[in-house]
């Protein structure tokens, strides 16, 4: 199975990810600049939200680059990942409105681990289908930085009911480590 559609079926979902994002903010009912004051912790949080679409598109992008083939149970592993994807708009909104609660703070981090799992899955299952010793196997090694982000995850979860900033700085913490583009594809795939 080719993965041309797989690629561009993907590429529209985090486009339309992205657009619901954006017009889940509302404009202010107000002409000066005290009325965006109110908008400050959803445009944050849409901020945050908009870099870990842009990561995931990125490395998803990376990912696919570096297979050859496809076949059905990746098809099932990437919905599954764009299905905890497209519950970031929810959480982005839920946590920006509620000026970042304990509660959807803790519903953010669910989505977050629960969309690196799918990531995860996605991985292994291309690395099964290409083979251990194809390029990807070799690309994607044993991924320290993809392990530390699930880890960091599920730390960051209940540790939003001592302390939500902590948790956020958390989840901040993981996209800035994911910021740079993961180039271990690039560099396996340039040889």
């Amino acid at each position: 199975m080719g993965k041309n559609r797989l690629e561009a079926f993907s590429d529209g979902v985090i486009a339309i990810i992205i657009t619901i994002m954006v017009l889940e903010m509302k404009v202010p009912h107000g002409d000066d600049l005290a009325a965006l004051y109110s908008l400050i912790p959803v445009f944050i949080s849409y901020v945050l939200s908009f870099v870990y679409v842009g990561i995931y598109w990125n490395n998803h992008h990376h990912l696919l680059h570096a297979v050859q083939r496809i076949n059905g149970p990746i098809l099932w592993a990437n919905l599954h990942l764009l299905f905890w994807l497209s519950l970031l708009p929810f959480v982005t909104g839920w946590m920006g409105e509620n000026h970042f609660s304990t509660w959807p703070v803790a519903v953010y981090g669910m989505v977050l681990l629960m969309a690196a799992i799918a990531y995860s899955i996605l991985e292994l299952a291309l690395v099964r289908l290409q083979g251990k010793d194809s390029e990807l196997a070799k690309a994607v090694g044993r991924d320290y930085k993809e392990k530390i982000s699930l880890v960091i995850y599920a730390a960051a979860i209940p540790l939003s009911f001592v302390s939500r900033w902590i948790a956020f700085s958390l989840y901040v913490a993981v996209a800035v480590m994911w910021v740079v583009p993961d180039r271990r594809i690039e560099k396996k795939l340039s040889h």
